[in-house]
């Protein structure tokens, strides 16, 4: 781990070589009867993830390696036999790194194909720069547009846990701003609808 930590601070090697190499020594060294391929799957990812390489979770080395579990066992089947002394601590092991990158490759190209799938079945216009106007608050009660055509301060208190009065001032400034519609006067009928300017957002 200090070897895993220290490589991922210098970031000199690619952190798909760094996993795989942590991938393969867990289970050599592993003190499990079983779960060991498990558990160095579950370290695999977590060092994947905080590399950047983690894609929020919508792709898995599993399928890849569930698919031919021959192949997965045989490529972690380096050198003359399991004891970590015994060979496999100055083994060879390209074969296993050239293994594992391939399914990350395989995996991602695989979100690729998906997303781009997905892409033609609902086309979506960027709408990153017109997010990139809002303030945090505002980004935080768009989804409630979703459900609803108008909302309410109550509704703006309770998402966002503010007093009710201060709420009242937001949407206030909200409107001035241009983001809110107002409809109604009465405290008790108020209520707001999303600017035409927002409403793709939305959609």
């Amino acid at each position: 781990m200090d070897w895993v930590n220290h490589q991922m601070q210098l970031a000199e090697l690619p952190a798909p070589v760094i996993a795989g190499i942590a991938h393969y020594q867990f289970a050599t060294i592993h003190p499990y009867y079983d779960g060991n391929g498990r558990t160095a799957r579950l370290l695999t990812n977590l060092i994947l993830h905080k590399s950047g390489y983690g894609l929020k979770g919508i792709y898995s080395l599993e399928e890849y390696y569930a698919k031919d579990l021959q192949s997965y066992y045989e490529a972690l089947t380096v050198g003359p036999g399991h004891n970590y002394y015994m060979g496999r601590e100055t083994s060879d092991i390209t074969e296993w790194i050239a293994y594992f990158c391939n399914g990350m490759a395989e995996a991602f190209a695989a979100v690729r194909l998906k997303t781009a799938e997905a892409a033609k079945e609902a086309p979506q216009h960027d709408q990153s720069s017109l997010l990139r106007e809002l303030e945090a608050r505002q980004k935080l009660i768009l989804p409630m547009f979703k459900e609803s055509r108008f909302i309410t301060t109550l509704e703006v208190a309770e998402a966002l846990k503010l007093h009710r009065h201060t709420a009242l001032n937001l949407c206030k400034q909200w409107v001035a701003d241009g983001f809110l519609v107002l409809h109604g006067t009465a405290k008790k009928s108020t209520k707001y609808e999303l600017a035409a300017k927002w409403l793709t957002l939305v959609r």
